[in-house]
Parts: structure tokens; C-alpha cells; sequence
């Protein structure tokens, strides 16, 4: 590989006297980046682009580091029903296989299971490689990831080592702490299914030039997919499910993320969920005219109906991202994260499952407490909501057990089961959790 320096310094991130990234402090290659290749992604390589990089993923070593993600992931079995269990069995003889056809290209990725996953009142879909794939991609992104991730933009936190949500959230809440109120919410339609493979592909190829790395990528954009006897060939788009998939996501949106930047505009981006927020009307136009101008010269669209620009104090004039409404001075639950949280309870509290109490109430707190744990700056009617709801559909199995009619909201329930009964089971409550906490924030202040 050629890492001779650069007299030309890489693209660094600059961010209008942002505090550090967490990427910043937390990232770090895997161990199969050499110090001379962290010394060239620190200083630049020459011509800006990589070469010799295909023999770092064939290696033994990142096939083994590849596939340890991906048993650490688990997940359903492709097309060839190789599952997870299976491969490990005969982890050895696999990967040995696996850099072998990779080292002299006779690697071909196998088509791509279609499966479906509820999405509001329809379905999406994903995509599930063969297990031998992921393991292939999974090295692809360790050997690949660094070089782009030291260029992505701080604002950026989808699928990014040491970032996430909450990262994202609070770089929001602090502007709107600051008066940013005028919002740009963006919605890229389909983003994953519509992204262009060759623009893709001109974009991985600016930075790598190594023709069989960047070859595997177009293999793993261009896997057949395969949905019960049907078969075809995407001629567009990075599916949903595969392991390199947010990552090519994210270096299509990075030119994206610089031009606002540059403009002057504070983006936050999480994949394909953006908001842009803004101190007037006027930045708020200006910053959504340059967004759709760079969407419609890229080959993406903006949803026409879930794009809008609002100002955030205003109600009706909210804005949605990662799972929370930010209206009127509040920071609320979306109806489909409370909807989804609903029926993971509905399922662990079936009246007929004919499970004691103790039993259901240790299945619950796993999932409240998660559930909190991410919610928990969301408004406080929230939490009491929620836990009524838990105790009413507790107290039905309960009065089922006893062979007792009625839908329990009755008085008599409530003296047989109070809430002190179900805390004395253990039961997580938010609306104790979120006291305590409230407590322990003022305590520290």
C-alpha cells in the first residue's frame, strides 16, 4: 500500500468552534490499520486516494475480527440457511474458504433474503445476506470505515463508532436552548432504496483506488435479491440489513453535510433523518432551497409531504427525530414510539399466557427500564401514562387467574392489587424513575 505523506493536508472537521465530536475521543481502528496507515489517515496520502487495500481484507486476521461482529450480532440465516450456529461450527474451514476466493476473485456474494417488518400502516423492507457475506462485509467496513470516518462531519451520528442518538439529541437540544426555534424537518424518501450506484461508487472511488475493493462494493450494491421464487437485480440503492450499508449511506450524505456546513447552517444528521435549525424564517427557506437543490442534483428526493420548515415554540409547528416531538417548549414521545412500546408490553401481559406475576413483571422491567432509559427527558405525563397502562393490563391477568370477569378498572382491583403490590414485586415505574432522577440533577446543581 502507498502511504507516502502528503504535503496536502486531508479534509479536517471544522465546525464553526463546535466542541470536539465524541467520534473524535472514542474512535479507533481496528487493529489491522498499521501505524503507518494511521500516520498517512493522520497526514494524507499521496493523490488523496488509497491503493493496496484488498489484501487487508482477505486476511485471515480481519475475517476473523469480521466474523466476530457478526456472531455477536446473530440474526436469521440467507438465502443458503447457513445459520449463525452452523458457521461457527466450522468457523475455520469458512474463512480459509472465504480469503482464498476473495485473494485470487473468484468471490461471488450470494442473493439477498427479502424480508418484511411492519412500518407504520405498511411494511419494510430488509434484506438479509448469507452469513458467509456479512462476515466478507464486515471485514470490507473495517478496513474501509477509517478513512472515511476521519473526513465525516461532527454533526453527523448515524451508525457511527461511539455516536449515537442521544449524542444527536442533545447537539439539538442545545441549539434550541440557544434560539435556534426555526426548523428545516427533512425527509429523504426512500433514501436507502433510491441511492444511485454510480455516484455511490465515483464517491467510494475518490477516496480508495484500489479497483477490487471498490469492485466488492459494487458486488454488494448489486447482490440479486430474492423474495419467495422471484429474483432480480437492484439497479439501485444499498439494502436495508446489510453490514456496509450505513456506511455507504453515510459517505453519499457526507458532501451533503459539508455544503451546509459551509453555508453556514447547523445540521443535524442521523442517516437519512436531518433537521436543520436555524435563529429566523428566512435562514430556515434559504437552508431547505440549498438542501433540495443538493438532493435533486444527487438523484435523491424530499418527501413532499413530511418536509416542512416550523417554528418549534409554536404548536402544530413541531418537528419529529429520533423518536421525540420537539413542540411548544417540549420535548414529547411520537405517537408510533408510544404505539411500539404498547404492544411490546401488550405481548408480555397476555391474560392467557399463564405465567405468574412474578415472571411477567421480570420480562417487563427489561424493556421499561430500556425504554426509559431513552425517553427519559420527554415530558413527565408521559412516564405516569405509561405506568397506569402496565398495572391495568397486570391487574387483567391477575383477575383472569381468579377466574373473574370485568375489564379491571374497578375500584374493588385496585384494593386487591394496589400499586404498593406491584412494587413490592419490583416493578420498574418511570414516573418513580424519572423523580429520582429529577432529584438527582437538582442535587448536583
Amino acid at each position: 500500500m502507498k502511504v507516502e505523506a502528503s504535503p496536502v493536508s486531508e479534509t479536517t472537521r471544522r465546525d464553526a468552534g463546535a466542541p470536539e465530536s465524541c467520534e473524535q475521543r472514542k474512535f479507533a481502528p481496528a487493529p489491522i490499520w498499521t501505524e503507518a496507515m494511521l500516520a498517512a489517515l493522520k497526514c494524507g496520502v499521496k493523490g488523496g486516494k488509497w491503493h493496496s487495500l484488498i489484501d487487508k481484507v482477505y486476511r485471515l486476521e480481519t475475517l476473523e475480527l469480521g466474523w466476530a461482529q457478526v456472531e455477536k450480532n446473530d440474526g436469521a440465516a440467507g438465502v443458503d440457511r447457513m445459520s449463525v450456529e452452523r458457521f461457527a461450527q466450522g468457523r475455520e474451514r469458512y474463512l480459509a474458504e472465504l480469503s482464498q476466493a476473495l485473494r485470487d476473485g473468484s468471490y461471488r456474494p450470494q442473493p439477498v433474503r427479502r424480508v418484511y417488518i411492519p412500518k407504520g400502516k405498511g411494511q419494510r423492507p430488509l434484506g438479509i445476506p448469507a452469513v458467509k457475506d456479512r462476515v466478507v462485509q464486515a471485514a470490507l467496513k473495517l478496513v474501509i470505515e477509517p478513512i472515511f470516518e476521519h473526513e465525516f462531519e461532527s454533526r453527523s451520528y448515524g451508525f457511527r463508532p461511539g455516536l449515537g442518538c442521544k449524542d444527536a439529541l442533545r447537539e439539538v437540544d442545545r441549539h434550541l436552548k440557544a434560539g435556534y426555534f426555526w426548523v428545516v424537518d427533512a425527509d429523504l424518501q426512500s433514501y436507502f432504496d433510491t441511492i444511485p450506484h454510480a455516484r455511490l461508487l465515483a464517491k467510494v472511488g475518490g477516496r480508495i483506488a484500489d479497483a477490487r475493493v471498490v469492485g466488492l462494493v459494487e458486488q454488494f450494491l448489486k447482490q440479486d435479491i430474492m423474495d419467495d421464487l422471484k429474483r432480480w437485480t437492484p439497479i439501485s440503492g444499498s439494502p436495508q440489513g446489510a453490514v456496509v450499508s450505513p456506511l455507504l449511506a453515510n459517505i453519499y450524505l457526507h458532501e451533503l453535510d459539508v455544503e451546509m456546513r459551509q453555508a453556514g447552517s447547523v445540521m443535524v444528521r442521523y442517516a437519512d433523518d436531518a433537521v436543520v435549525l436555524c435563529r429566523t424564517r428566512e435562514e430556515a427557506e434559504t437552508a431547505l432551497a440549498r438542501m433540495r437543490a443538493w438532493v435533486a442534483a444527487n438523484g435523491l428526493t424530499l418527501h413532499p409531504d413530511k418536509t416542512h420548515v416550523g417554528d418549534c415554540r409554536v404548536a402544530g409547528q413541531g418537528f419529529a427525530f429520533l423518536g421525540y416531538r420537539f413542540e411548544a417548549g417540549q420535548r414529547w414521545v411520537r405517537k408510533k414510539s408510544l404505539m411500539a412500546l404498547r404492544d411490546k408490553i401488550r405481548a408480555k401481559t397476555k391474560r392467557n399466557g399463564g405465567y405468574s406475576i412474578e415472571r411477567v413483571i421480570a420480562s417487563l422491567n427489561p424493556t421499561l427500564r430500556g425504554w426509559f432509559g431513552y425517553f427519559q427527558h420527554a415530558h413527565r405525563f408521559t412516564f405516569s401514562s405509561i405506568d397506569g397502562f402496565v398495572r391495568r393490563r397486570l391487574r387483567a391477568m391477575l383477575r383472569r387467574q381468579k377466574h373473574r370477569p370485568g375489564q379491571g378498572r374497578c375500584l374493588r382491583d385496585h384494593k386487591q392489587w394496589p400499586n404498593a403490590f406491584f412494587a413490592d414485586l419490583g416493578l420498574f415505574t418511570m414516573y418513580a424513575a424519572h423523580h429520582s432522577a429529577r432529584q438527582s440533577r437538582c442535587g448536583n446543581n
